[in-house]
């Protein structure tokens, strides 16, 4: 681990923008599921309702029959209460002082990124412990879901509440998308991919114009995924385990 991370730290000597695009496995080790869904927390299940799980986790179930759809984002909610940000979450942070911008491109929902020091973030998914009205402004940032109502309701308008996350069938919010092409075009000395699949078109091209750039790409992923053959650099090591060692090797404690 540490020759390869070594190594990294050699090639990124000269670097002054690093990307990092993380994934579920990114938050594994704050002990949150890595499995398919909104922000990985699900694979394939049927609900007790007869419908898949993500059919549950639609804007169409979210107008239609709001509790039904607030149940299961409660039990999303429910997976990461409690949950802090891990080595690898406070690496990404740490690598600030060291490089001229650190972006964060990430699909998970946890906030973990944030609240761990890092920035610059694009939650591209959102944040599932930031809820707004469906009718009104009224916005608002919680701890936790443990006070809620199924569904909640707004209190200054009594129209149902979301959180602002993205739900099966909804775009990608616009303004984080052109964030994302904005800094994009502008060009990153190094791309990392950390414990995604990459089977999203957006999460997955940015490795692939970065390695065509001839930018340094990494993936760090016990398992392959759709840029595996894409990278530079393949660490089949956890997350944290392979970040905490790259800011070792680059004198950042």
């Amino acid at each position: 681990m540490n020759e390869t991370t070594d190594r990294l730290a050699r090639r990124l000597e000269q670097a002054e923008r690093l990307l990092f695009i993380t994934g579920a496995g990114m938050s594994a080790d704050s002990g949150l599921p890595t499995y398919r869904g909104i922000g990985g927390l699900y694979e394939g299940v049927e609900t007790a309702e007869g419908m898949s799980i993500e059919e549950a986790l639609s804007g169409t179930t979210m107008r239609r029959d709001p509790a039904l759809c607030w149940k299961y984002i409660m039990q999303i909610e429910k997976a990461c209460r409690g949950a802090e940000p891990n080595a690898g979450h406070r690496a990404i942070a740490a690598l600030q002082r060291r490089f001229a911008e650190v972006w964060v491109l990430t699909q998970n929902v946890d906030g973990l990124h944030r609240e761990a020091g890092s920035a610059q973030v694009i939650d591209i998914h959102g944040d599932v412990r930031k809820l707004a009205c469906m009718a009104c402004t009224w916005r608002r940032a919680v701890t936790d879901y443990a006070e809620l109502s199924c569904p909640p309701r707004c209190p200054e308008c009594d129209a149902i509440v979301r959180p602002e996350i993205v739900l099966f069938g909804e775009m990608l919010p616009l303004d984080k998308l052109a964030v994302l092409q904005r800094e994009l075009e502008r060009g990153f000395d190094a791309v990392f991919s950390i414990g995604t699949s990459s089977v999203f078109p957006y999460i997955a091209q940015p490795i692939i114009e970065a390695r065509f750039r001839g930018a340094l790409t990494v993936e760090i992923n016990p398992g392959d995924s759709e840029v595996t053959h894409v990278v530079e650099e393949k660490i089949t090591h956890g997350a944290s385990e392979t970040l905490a060692s790259l800011c070792r090797s680059l004198g950042i404690t």
